[in-house]
């Protein structure tokens, strides 16, 4: 294991943790708000192309990494959603990172526009709000076998998604291994295109509404 572990870094996470790793970064990244940073796209899709090679001297077995993956997203959001329940809007209250923030406010917006089912699911492909929406479905009232339901269809097809699409990649591509670190930023840059673009929606419905509330006035 490195002395220096970089966590966000999912070739070192891999390289130190193996599949182990797997289980907890997802776990952590979807049930706990402390695991907002954590890089779950990059390490998904990471994990699935070293099952098909042995880039920084690790081989991973598909079986293994899609149990691992799968049973951390499915148990964090299901510890998120009891979370919720149990500490409230207080917990949320005491976040002092402004990601963190944003995000809640993300996953707020996300639930009022798209109602509990769809929110659930989107909320798995967006960095921070998949995070934080696990907690608030909890705090809003979304009865658990409701939740349990969109979270799994939701997890499932994250991370298997995910998995399977580094799998492909990396068998299809000879010496996978040597082009890692740029696939692995662009999975990167895709994950935080929809955060993105919803920044860039909201200044736009900022600057509609301004010449607007000068006219009223």
């Amino acid at each position: 294991m490195p002395l220096a572990l970089n966590p966000l870094d999912a070739a070192q996470l891999l390289t130190a943790f193996g599949t182990a790793g797997l289980f907890l970064v997802l776990f952590a990244e979807t049930g706990l708000l402390i695991g907002f940073f954590l890089p779950g796209d990059s390490l998904l899709f990471t994990a699935g192309v070293l099952c098909t090679s042995s880039g920084g001297g690790v081989h991973l077995s598909l079986p293994g990494v899609l149990l691992a993956t799968t049973a951390g997203a499915l148990l964090g959001a299901q510890t998120g959603h009891l979370i919720g329940r149990r500490a409230g809007r207080a917990l949320l209250s005491r976040t002092r990172g402004r990601h963190l923030r944003d995000g809640v406010r993300r996953a707020e917006r996300l639930l009022a526009r798209y109602g509990h089912g769809k929110a659930i699911v989107l909320a798995r492909f967006v960095p921070v709000v998949r995070t934080v929406l696990n907690p608030l479905a909890g705090m809003a009232g979304v009865p658990v076998r409701t939740f349990a339901l969109w979270q799994v269809a939701g997890g499932v097809v994250w991370t298997v998604g995910l998995v399977l699409g580094g799998y492909a990649l990396g068998a299809s591509v000879p010496n996978i291994d040597r082009y890692l670190l740029p696939l692995v930023a662009v999975i990167v840059a895709v994950s935080l295109l929809p955060p993105a673009l919803e920044v860039l929606r909201s200044r736009r419905r900022r600057t509609t509404a301004e010449p607007t509330t000068g006219s009223a006035e």
